[in-house]
């Protein structure tokens, strides 16, 4: 393997990284195909071309988030996380499963999957923060941030296989079917966390237990201007942004007028935008602020081309770019803000990064879905086009006010470096 190759797959070295990755890319293709056959569903079966309804089904899949934040954080910081997931991943599979057999007898309605909505919110809610605190067990400190953002890749390059599958599947045998394959596919990432050799875990000390948890985690970002800034950007990108499922059906369905398979196809374009910026942020050696404000920059000029785009493929070609840009801030985000957190406190504050990511969603996707609804799809994508620029405006803020603080990470230790020769340092290992 070439220098810079091996530079960018390193993480891949380590046994139990691999085992995890091998799993979950299986469950990442089964999870969009799934998320793909679902949009199909609500917008073209059970309901009209409503995309309010599907904003409705990303607010109850996203909303747990915020409802469970006091406890998901909690989770992930004094549970055991391999135990953690091997339960949620459990529960996701089996979710998928009575949805896939609502489905397959005919019997599925609206509500059934407004409900089962929510329930895999909930799941996720406990799944998500455990699963990327996860990571720092698997690799430890020094691969840390490679190891996140081939995660990144394996989630893209589902996402660029799963749509365009779901798209050929539900034409030929329908969605329920395509949820009972998301089912069976769980059983790769339950298999590949029963395989991890445990002695090779790069476990720490459980924090104490604390009636303050949640709340010591909110001083704790408090008290740090770069995260602050990081999560304002991320709740601008998040609510306004990140509702690609609404962007595409209703531009694919209203505007082109395209079929199952060519919705799925977008979707699959888009994965290719995605799985090159997650790459891209492999080969670096540290995340830097600077990345996510230049990727919410570009973001926002993605989603002005994509909203003038005039026909299929030109729209297409605009989705590559958000993809790259999307990928550029959520991997950079993630690196950052769990290298430059205390072990003790990374679970908690992924948790309330998760919240205000995905919450946001939860928030903005019923009046994204509205604006389709009611003024069309493409002052939609304006509307992502202006959350864009607003984050790189609030990241172009706090560098002209804190151009004196430095964020340093030197042998696994975080050092934040102050002019007034302060210093706030970080045991990260």
């Amino acid at each position: 393997m070439s220098g810079p190759a091996k530079g960018t797959f390193r993480s891949l070295a380590n046994f139990n990284y691999r085992i995890w990755a091998g799993g979950a890319i299986v469950s990442n293709v089964g999870t969009w195909m799934q998320r793909t056959a679902q949009d199909w569903l609500v917008l073209t079966q059970l309901t009209h071309n409503n995309a309010t309804a599907m904003g409705v089904v990303m607010a109850l899949q996203f909303a747990p988030q915020i409802l469970l934040l006091p406890w998901t954080g909690f989770a992930a910081d004094h549970l055991d996380r391999r135990k953690l997931l091997l339960a949620t991943q459990a529960a996701m599979g089996l979710l998928a499963l009575g949805l896939g057999l609502l489905t397959v007898a005919g019997l599925v309605q609206l509500w059934h999957v407004y409900v089962f909505a929510f329930l895999l919110g909930c799941t996720t809610a406990f799944d998500a923060p455990a699963r990327q605190t996860f990571v720092s067990d698997l690799v430890g400190e020094t691969d840390l941030s490679n190891a996140v953002a081939l995660n990144s890749t394996s989630f893209n390059v589902a996402r660029m296989i799963g749509p365009a599958v779901a798209g050929a599947l539900i034409a030929s045998v329908g969605s329920g079917w395509v949820f009972l394959i998301n089912a069976a596919s769980f059983a790769a990432v339950l298999a590949s966390l029963g395989l991890l050799r445990l002695s090779e875990l790069h476990l720490k000390d459980k924090t104490q237990r604390s009636r303050g948890s949640l709340a010591e985690g909110f001083a704790y970002v408090w008290k740090r201007p770069d995260l602050k800034a990081i999560l304002l950007m991320l709740f601008l990108i998040g609510t306004f942004g990140l509702n690609f499922p609404i962007f595409i059906s209703t531009m694919s369905v209203s505007v082109f007028h395209a079929g199952a398979g060519q919705y799925g196809l977008l979707t699959s374009t888009m994965a290719i935008g995605s799985v090159t910026g997650a790459l891209l942020a492999a080969r670096r050696e540290q995340p830097r602020l600077a990345f996510l404000l230049a990727g919410a920059a570009i973001f926002g000029f993605g989603f002005s081309l994509a909203a003038i785009m005039p026909n299929y493929w030109l729209f297409g070609l605009a989705l590559i770019v958000i993809g790259v840009s999307a990928q550029t801030m959520t991997t950079s985000t993630i690196g950052l803000v769990q290298l430059s957190t205390e072990p003790a406190m990374r679970g908690r504050v992924m948790a309330i990064l998760l919240a205000i990511t995905l919450g946001g969603t939860a928030l903005g996707a019923p009046v994204v879905g509205w604006v389709a609804d009611d003024v069309g799809p493409r002052w939609a994508l304006g509307v992502a086009a202006i959350a864009g620029f607003a984050a790189a405006l609030v990241g172009v803020r706090y560098l002209a006010r804190y151009r004196h603080l430095r964020v340093r990470i030197e042998a696994g230790r975080l050092r934040v470096d102050l002019d007034d020769g302060k210093a706030e340092p970080a045991e990260a290992g």
